[in-house]
């Protein structure tokens, strides 16, 4: 695996080094001992995966606190997203600032999500497959939001408005307000 750095210190962009043959290729996804000699969070202990039917449907702007804060990494199998991070680290002098990267079946990139960063995606295409490992387990009680369109960070979004968003993630305060 090659790990690319993004902008942010511990935020890594992924990409396998598929063994080819006659059959196709093999791959290596996940290896616990490079992401710790990368200082990642290797201790996975949750796989979730999510299915979006429709072109420009938004999921997020997700993170949880209180102990319960989680890394993240995630790939699209099937299709393509423009997948989004936000460093809420208060301490940190990226602080604010957010990144995007595109994900597809077709590229097999995979983004790591440190802890203290808030998560979204966007599917480009019809019938996208996200897969994603979590490093803590899901709380729902700890679990936060940044509403999409938050005028602070301006997310430059491909579209002016997802076409399909859940009711709790359009209704996620401005990050001033949630914090």
């Amino acid at each position: 695996m090659k790990f690319i750095p993004t902008k942010f210190d511990t935020a890594f962009i992924i990409e396998i080094e598929p063994h080819r043959d006659d059959r196709g290729f093999f791959a290596r996804t996940f290896c616990a001992e490079e992401f710790g000699k990368h200082g990642l969070k290797n201790n996975m202990v949750q796989t979730n995966l999510s299915f979006s039917g429709e072109k420009f449907t938004l999921r997020g702007m997700h993170y949880q606190v209180n102990g319960a804060e989680e890394a993240k990494l995630v790939r699209c199998n099937n299709g393509a997203i423009l997948d989004v991070i936000i460093d809420i680290r208060e301490y940190s002098p990226t602080f604010g600032m957010y990144e995007a990267f595109e994900l597809t079946a077709i590229n097999m990139k995979m983004l790591y999500v440190p802890e203290g960063f808030a998560h979204g995606f966007l599917t480009l295409e019809k019938n996208c497959l996200v897969s994603y490992q979590v490093s803590n387990f899901y709380s729902p009680g700890k679990e936060k939001g940044i509403r999409w369109n938050d005028p602070a960070f301006n997310i430059n979004w491909p579209v002016s408005a997802p076409s399909v968003i859940s009711l709790k993630d359009s209704r996620w305060e401005d990050f001033q307000v949630a914090v």
